[in-house]
């Protein structure tokens, strides 16, 4: 597969993107800090973390009798899924976890207990997604196939009018996608696109580590618990499901909050795959933000309600969004450049649904 990336414009708008640059930059040099995690990371790492393996140990040790402890454990392993992927690992996989690249490269693996393999992460969201955010054809995170339109320019089927319900119960079968047929399926896709180098042999060592990375952490986060707990395996095997549906749901929404929203835009390049404006501009048009001032959900989400800043700067850790943010819209207003904000999650929800109803009864 030939692949033809998308190529953004060097001249327009430039002067907005190198004022912004310059204003972060001076910020963190003025103020003395590290653009990288702090004390506030390793915090949130430890207590997050804890949130997982404590259930985990009960869950997988047999230690618990009781139904509604069993699930509920299950449930909170669910959530804590969700926030490793979010607050812990995505940072890491950007680089602006710390700034060793080796605890980068660890911390990022922690992908594995949602049942994901990081090799295929990057491509999808570092080079595509980040690069070429709501273009279609290239950003993988708008491609949900057929059953979900989540852009204009893509085809309007008849169950599309349906969408704006059944998409939540397709947002939670996220990471049941990731621990089964996705990453497999991605794997020959992006070397097919020249993503993983040329060298069979590099395919074939990605390809086994995949399979292994799967089959341990079945072992592991299955098997442990269907050996030891008291419980019948389809009750195990449910709450497993249920795990991952809880983790799939809330991730889901927080990335489709952030780019399917009626104020987002969807451009098209041209023939040449040349699209007339300046990169940095682009993820103003097609990023919005959501609860700027809940402290509570930026710490969950990882700073992910700020996702405008999140796609200009990824290389800065996510605990200097909110300053970082101050600085972005006020550059932006500057240069009379959309800054996208939902107040609330609530608002966000509300309007992504109501994004999602258009998308399925309108071309």
């Amino acid at each position: 597969m030939n692949y033809k990336p998308v190529k953004f414009s060097r001249t327009i708008s430039k002067e907005f993107h190198a004022t912004l640059r310059k204003r972060v930059n001076s910020y963190f040099k003025d103020s003395g800090i590290s653009m990288y995690g702090n004390y506030k990371m390793v915090i949130k790492t430890i207590v997050i973390f804890a949130m997982y393996a404590v259930p985990f140990v009960f869950v997988a040790s047999g230690s618990i009798s009781n139904p509604w402890l069993y699930f509920g454990a299950w449930a909170l392993m669910g959530v804590a899924t969700a926030a490793i992927g979010m607050g812990i690992m995505h940072d890491a996989v950007h680089g602006s976890y710390s700034k060793n690249p080796l605890v980068n490269k660890i911390v990022g693996h922690v992908l594995n207990i949602a049942g994901g393999f990081v090799t295929t992460w990057k491509v999808q969201h570092n080079r595509l997604h980040h690069s070429f955010t709501n273009i279609d054809g290239h950003d993988h995170d708008i491609d949900a196939g057929a059953l979900l339109r989540f852009s204009p320019n893509q085809k309007r089927y008849f169950m599309h009018r349906f969408q704006f319900v059944y998409a939540w119960f397709l947002y939670g079968l996220m990471t049941i996608s990731w621990i089964t047929a996705k990453d497999f399926k991605q794997m020959k896709e992006f070397w097919e696109m020249g993503f993983l180098g040329k060298d069979k042999r590099k395919y074939n060592n990605l390809m086994f580590r995949l399979v292994l990375h799967k089959l341990t952490y079945y072992a592991f986060t299955l098997g442990l618990p269907l050996l030891f707990a008291p419980f019948p395996w389809w009750q195990t095997v449910l709450a497993f499901i249920g795990m991952h549906f809880i983790a799939g749901i809330i991730l889901s929404s927080v990335f489709q909050l952030a780019h399917v929203m009626p104020e987002c835009e969807f451009p098209i390049p041209d023939d040449e795959n040349y699209l007339e404006e300046n990169w940095a501009v682009h993820q103003l048009q097609t990023t919005a933000n959501f609860s700027p001032k809940s402290k509570i959900m930026s710490w969950f989400l990882g700073g992910l309600n700020y996702q405008i800043e999140h796609h200009l700067f990824p290389n800065i850790c996510h605990v200097h969004y909110p300053k970082i943010s101050e600085i972005v819209k006020k550059t932006a207003n500057e240069f009379k450049i959309p800054y996208h904000v939902q107040p609330t999650f609530v608002h966000a929800l509300f309007n992504h649904t109501k994004l999602l109803y258009s998308l399925g009864n309108q071309d």
